[in-house]
Formats: structure tokens, sequence, C-alpha cells
């Protein structure tokens, strides 16, 4: 059994997001991550790997984008992937992004795609059913865990008002939540040393139109400074929230 992941190259979340003249993200001195619902997609897909009992043999791991993007693969190599695969492309948009990793893998015979429900970047929780649409294939959202069973594979999906499992038939594709892992699995020394050896594989882009274009980017406005007032002035309070802040 085979399973894939797909990873975002997204910034650190403690990183200061700047924009070139409002048309760009200015990537200069940005810290580059594993989206961290893709790391805990990795995290479990390892497990299930490791797990003896079931017939997972290989973990590969695809992200969309340029040669700065292979630090985080080389990293999901060293937490336990066992081959990553780099599409040459910027990600321009969610569509573009699915149609590039379908595309590439269509063939390959991967049991188990596994993706975040989102990404910390755009947070648009698009790609996992667009990629199952392009490959026809069964999609499952808000995964938070994963049994194999033999030939089955059972997943847990988080409902409102409680838990619900299903059987799913392979090959499919499950957007996983937290929950799927307990922590996101930490790459040990041995693991970066192998990671060196392991197979990195650049691909081509397909010819692909996105269907949405960032127009322009602008940073929220400042925070206005706080406002302190006497806890004994409810009157003043009382009229700050009804005419300042528009909160009564």
């Amino acid at each position: 059994m085979k399973i894939l992941v797909c990873l975002g190259n997204v910034p650190d979340t403690t990183t200061k997001v700047k924009f070139a003249d409002g048309a760009a993200l200015d990537k200069t001195g940005i810290q580059w991550i594993i989206n961290p619902w893709d790391e805990l997609a990795l995290t479990r897909a390892v497990e299930l790997k490791e797990d003896s009992g079931n017939a997972v043999d290989q973990v590969t791991v695809i992200t969309v984008g340029g040669k700065d993007a292979e630090p985080t693969l080389r990293k999901a190599l060293a937490i336990g992937a066992d081959e990553a695969i780099r599409i040459d492309a910027e990600p321009a948009d969610a569509y573009s992004v699915a149609a590039q990793i379908a595309e590439a893998v269509r063939d390959k015979g991967f049991d188990l795609i596994l993706s975040g429900i989102e990404s910390s970047d755009y947070n648009g929780s698009m790609v996992s059913g667009m990629l199952a649409e392009f490959l026809n294939n069964p999609s499952v959202s808000a995964v938070s865990g994963i049994l194999i069973q033999g030939s089955e594979v059972e997943l847990t999906r988080e409902i409102d008002g409680g838990k619900e499992q299903v059987v799913v038939p392979a090959p499919f594709v499950a957007a996983v939540q937290k929950g799927i892992a307990r922590e996101p699995r930490i790459a040990a020394m041995r693991g970066i040393m192998m990671a060196r050896k392991k197979p990195l594989t650049v691909i081509p882009a397909v010819d692909v139109n996105p269907l949405t274009e960032f127009v322009k980017f602008e940073l929220p406005q400042p925070k206005p400074p706080c406002k302190m007032i006497d806890a004994e002035d409810i009157d003043v309070l009382v009229q700050w929230l009804q005419n300042e802040a528009k909160v009564l």
C-alpha cells in the first residue's frame, strides 16, 4: 500500500508578512515550514508505515513550488517519508495546484492520498476536494482518525455533535485535521542524515490556467490604542460601547 502526502510550503506563523507594492508577497527573510495540517498528515502516514500490522510500504510527499521549497521536502524526508516530488511551478491558486498534483500522480498507484484540511497562509480548504475530482476518487473531509484493517480503511470524521466512522475503498483522498496525530513528529539526527540520500525528484509542470488572480494585497489596519475606562464610570462605558465601538 502506498501513501501520498500533499505538502504546502508556507511561511512560519511568526513571520512578519510584507508585500512588494501590494502586488506580491515579499519573500525576503521568510522562514518556510511544512503547513502544520500537512505535517500532521505526514506524521500519521509514517506511523501507519511503521505499524507492522499494516501493509503500508511507502510514503511519498509532493509539493508544487520552486527550488526554495526543497528544504521543506527534505524536512519531510527526515521525518520519515521515503521519497519526495517537487512539481516545478509556482502555486498560483488551489485549482492549479490540484491540477498539477493530479497529473503528476495519476498513474503512480497511490492508495491513500492525504492532505491537511487547509493551509496556514490562505486557509482555502479547496485543494483536497479538487484533487479528488481530478483523479475521480472518493473524497473525505474533516478526517481525525485513520485505521487500516486488512484491505479496508476506516476513517473517523468530526461532525456536529460527535464523530462518524466511515469505510472507504482505496484509492481515495482524505483531508485531515487536528486529532489525526497527537503531535507532529520531530526529525531526529539519524533521519536528517538519511534524508540526504533519499530521492527528491523534480518534474516539469503541465500547462494549467489558474481560475483566480490575486489583484492586490493589503495589510489590516493597525489596532487602535487601548482605551482605559474607570470601573466606576458605567455610563461612560455604555456610551463608548454604543457610539464608538458600536457593539450595543
